[in-house]
């Protein structure tokens, strides 16, 4: 290939195959959901598509690809998103509103196809999933800055709803506007903890004497500025493109380190993986006797199940300052190792949900 019509050529030949290819995994696909609609299995399988793409990464690193890991697994995961549509479109509801991080982080696992339900609280998003009126559900569990997301444990304890699948999303806030320049801008709109998050760069540019409107969300803030063009806002990337403002700056936060660890919800049960994470909620019966959380802990030393998490929870029971742990561990409920545990436990432990370990 000496020239660019035929490079031009050849790519139109490739993706001529590539169409055909894929065509041909869709059929599979569609015989796939059949077979799973008559034996009642679950369509969202990640432990599944994590397989698959640890297999292609490595198959290409042999191969001397040019694709590496990453570029495999933002292509195959809007694949793998198509197929899910092709064998049972399904709805997902998320703490909005949209192009809030939650829907940003809805849309990286589910794509653009899906069926997506802004909702105005994690409450809402339990209520609908236990409601059947959606099959899935993502609400933030953990933050790296402000922790634990306390209204998404409580709920756990008590929903017939388990975790399926976390992933784990750094939160850049970009900086938008409809002004020609910054001199134009006389008020910036964004959730509190948007103007916080970002002080360091309100000050850079001298923007910290312009007006703050602290908004209900970052989302909202986006839909603000899309109407006055003397405004800015502090939003995601996907609120920006959602309701097309010009991004000016990215990247805007203080500290780049700050992510959000999500989890999707459902109604199903995860098969083992060799990769997996479960998430337990534990209230001891003796929880008054010292040194009773060492013991149960030692149980999960002596069996080698390594502690990813531990975080105390107020129980919020009647009559008395009881308290809840949090737990993550890794391995799969089913494991014969963690069994024996639990068995030493029964009606002490709650089981929130077993998962492939997300990549931090």
């Amino acid at each position: 290939m000496n020239t660019l019509e035929e490079c031009r050529e050849a790519i139109d030949k490739l993706d001529d195959a590539m169409l055909e290819i894929l065509n041909q995994r869709m059929k599979v696909v569609h015989r796939v959901g059949e077979i799973k609609h008559e034996s009642g299995t679950a369509v969202y399988r990640p432990e599944r598509e994590k397989a698959i793409i640890e297999r292609l990464a490595k198959r290409s690193e042999e191969n001397n690809g040019i694709l590496n890991k990453g570029a495999i697994e933002a292509i195959y995961l809007e694949v793998f998103a198509v197929a899910r549509n092709l064998e049972l479109p399904e709805r997902i509801a998320y703490l909005g509103p949209e192009g809030s991080f939650t829907h940003q982080a809805a849309e990286s696992r589910f794509g653009g196809m899906s069926d997506y339900m802004p909702l105005n609280s994690i409450h809402s998003v339990f209520k609908t999933l236990e409601a059947k009126r959606a099959k899935f559900g993502v609400v933030p569990i953990e933050n790296s800055r402000d922790g634990i997301v306390g209204e998404t444990l409580d709920l756990l304890s008590k929903s017939s709803v388990k975790i399926v699948a976390e992933l784990y999303m750094p939160i850049h806030m970009a900086f938008v506007t409809k002004a020609r320049k910054l001199e134009d801008i006389k008020k910036i709109y964004s959730k509190d903890k948007g103007f916080g998050q970002c002080r360091e760069f309100l000050q850079e540019h001298s923007l910290v004497n312009v007006e703050l409107i602290p908004v209900e969300s970052t989302a909202k803030a986006a839909i603000l500025a899309a109407n006055d063009p003397s405004s800015a806002a502090i939003c995601s990337h996907i609120a920006a493109k959602l309701y097309g403002i010009p991004t000016l700056f990215e990247n805007i936060e203080d500290q780049h380190d700050n992510a959000t660890r999500f989890v999707i919800l459902s109604d199903f049960k995860n098969g083992a993986s060799e990769d997996d994470k479960t998430s337990i909620l534990v209230r001891l019966n003796d929880a008054v006797k010292a040194g009773s959380l060492v013991h149960f802990l030692q149980d999960f030393d002596e069996e080698n199940i390594n502690l990813s998490k531990i975080e105390s929870r107020p129980s919020r029971d009647k009559g008395g300052f009881g308290y809840w742990f949090y737990i993550d561990f890794y391995g799969h409920i089913d494991n014969e190792a963690v069994q024996r545990v639990l068995s030493k436990h029964k009606g002490e432990v709650t089981w929130l949900g077993s998962y492939v370990k997300g990549e931090s």
